[in-house]
């Protein structure tokens, strides 16, 4: 017969600190990051970087978990030095820039989620900065909004269709590589709702729920409910259904 021991195990030590270099050349919000971000349990600032270059150097020596990198920098700019980057850490670009190309291209060249200044509170910006790295995508709804209008757009310009890889692994590279025929007057004919088209296209982009509820900042369940809506609409069961429908391809 086995007995416990008279005393509680002691309770796991918490993870260690998530560490993050910031580039930003702006000095107020790299300061605002920093003081944000050093503040807590979870994660901390190992250096700062006014430019691109500072950004590789910093990674370089400090080898950190993620690297917050803002777009537009004097001398080597936050796209500029993002490929060399990405071999070092996970990046997530954290900006006020959501144009649809830069936005596109940032993704493109493997930024791991896309945060636009003023649309994330501070734990959404924790929360954001830990799926990154952990290898979770994250954009936050500017930068969504940015790659659906790029992907409506080229519905409407292309003749060919494409159903993309839906397993959610490239869904950055296939939102912006999206081809269909099908124009809105066409997407018109199932009736989904706004927030349901935006989920639709989404889904079309080959991103989780995880991911479209981290885009459009709802919970999982909110997301699986609208999912079942626009299924019910459809008349598809599955996601590729779905998929290859809202596209025209079937």
């Amino acid at each position: 017969m086995q007995h416990s021991p008279p005393w509680p195990e002691p309770p796991a030590p918490p993870p260690p600190p998530l560490r993050l270099v910031v580039a930003d050349d702006n000095p107020v919000v790299r300061a605002g990051l920093t003081a944000l971000l050093s503040g807590r349990e979870d994660t901390t600032v190992v250096a700062e970087a006014a430019d691109g270059r500072e950004a590789y150097e910093a990674a370089l020596r400090h080898r950190p978990d993620v690297i917050l990198l803002d777009v537009r920098m004097p001398r080597v700019d936050g796209i500029s030095a993002l490929p060399h980057l990405v071999r070092l850490a996970p990046v997530m670009m954290l900006t006020y820039s959501h144009e649809t190309e830069t936005v596109r291209e940032a993704l493109r060249l493997g930024a791991g989620g896309y945060l636009v200044h003023g649309e994330f509170t501070t734990e959404q910006l924790v929360r954001a900065v830990r799926d990154v790295s952990e290898g979770r995508p994250h954009v936050t709804p500017g930068a969504a909004r940015a790659l659906l209008t790029d992907l409506r757009g080229s519905a409407s310009a292309h003749t060919e269709a494409q159903v993309p890889d839906t397993s959610g692994e490239n869904w950055g590279r296939a939102l912006s590589q999206l081809q269909s025929p099908v124009a809105e007057s066409f997407r018109s004919r199932f009736r989904l709702s706004t927030r349901e088209a935006e989920i639709m296209d989404l889904i079309a982009s080959g991103m989780t729920n995880q991911q479209i509820a981290a885009a459009c900042f709802i919970s999982e369940k909110t997301v699986k409910n609208h999912i079942n809506r626009i299924f019910a609409k459809l008349q598809t069961t599955t996601r590729s259904q779905a998929a290859a429908k809202w596209l025209g391809v079937v």
